[in-house]
């Protein structure tokens, strides 16, 4: 059996009306858990469907990416929003997706927040505790997806509060400082595009729980899921790449609700 377990998440769903986002019919096989749009940033009412059906195929578990009402940016704008809005755009979401599963014969698993929504809550915990009293209160069953690093004990408080699990997540692809945050995107090499390096990087964080900064200092640190970005073909080589060397370590790529 194997020693360890890792989830594997990527975000999905994206497409809209004509427009095909992504490599959905490529990626979900690959994967552990898929992230699903949810029309607020991408995605509309046919491809949620489509995409829980992809998902029931291969046997991957769902959860819902809600994100900012930001259809032309993508859901990657910052927006003034309260967080009593923030808590009824992600119960709103939530909503929609958990309709579909249920009509496709499955489950949430979880909830993701998806580009600026995730980053401003980053910065600013208050809204990660908006985003989980607004998943306490759909179900408390949904495991929120958070970001692994810094203020761990502060997030673990806020799960606890709202009597829901978190699965703390990596980003492989992404360069990390000494103190365990990401690097900013506008500096350089904080997107490390080289297969073997990220593949290595996160074999070691599974298997240590230790990650090698830009700095080439090393720091400790726990993830529960790693998420893998499979959106263009490079893209998709390096989930195939993460899988194939997590795979040959003995380790078992599964759904967090399997081991949290």
């Amino acid at each position: 059996m194997p020693a360890k377990k890792i989830d594997l998440n990527s975000d999905v769903g994206e497409s809209f009306g004509n427009y095909k986002l992504g490599l959905d019919e490529e990626v979900i096989p690959l994967i552990s858990s898929a992230n699903i749009a949810c029309g607020f940033h991408a995605g509309d009412p046919a491809v949620m469907k489509h995409t829980i059906s992809l998902a029931r195929k291969s046997g991957i578990a769902v959860g819902a990416h809600p994100g900012f009402p930001d259809l032309i940016g993508f859901g990657r704008r910052s927006m003034d929003a309260s967080l009593e809005e923030i808590k009824d755009y992600v119960t709103y979401q939530i909503g929609a997706l958990q309709a579909f599963a249920i009509a496709g014969g499955i489950h949430l698993q979880h909830v993701k927040p998806h580009g600026a929504l995730y980053n401003m809550a980053v910065r600013n915990t208050a809204i990660w505790d908006a985003v989980a009293e607004a998943v306490a209160a759909v179900d408390k069953r949904l495991i929120l997806f958070v970001l692994a690093g810094p203020g761990r004990e502060e997030l673990e408080s806020i799960g606890a509060r709202h009597g829901i699990r978190l699965a703390f997540e990596f980003f492989g692809d992404r360069a990390y400082n000494p103190d365990g945050s990401l690097v900013s995107r506008h500096e350089p090499g904080a997107v490390i595009h080289d297969n073997e390096i990220v593949a290595e990087k996160v074999l070691k964080l599974v298997e240590k729980g230790r990650v090698v900064c830009k700095d080439g200092s090393e720091i400790e640190m726990a993830a529960d899921t790693i998420c893998v970005h499979g959106d263009n073909p490079a893209a998709l080589a390096l989930v195939k790449k993460i899988r194939e060397t997590l795979l040959a370590s003995d380790v078992e790529i599964a759904a967090p609700e399997t081991f949290l």
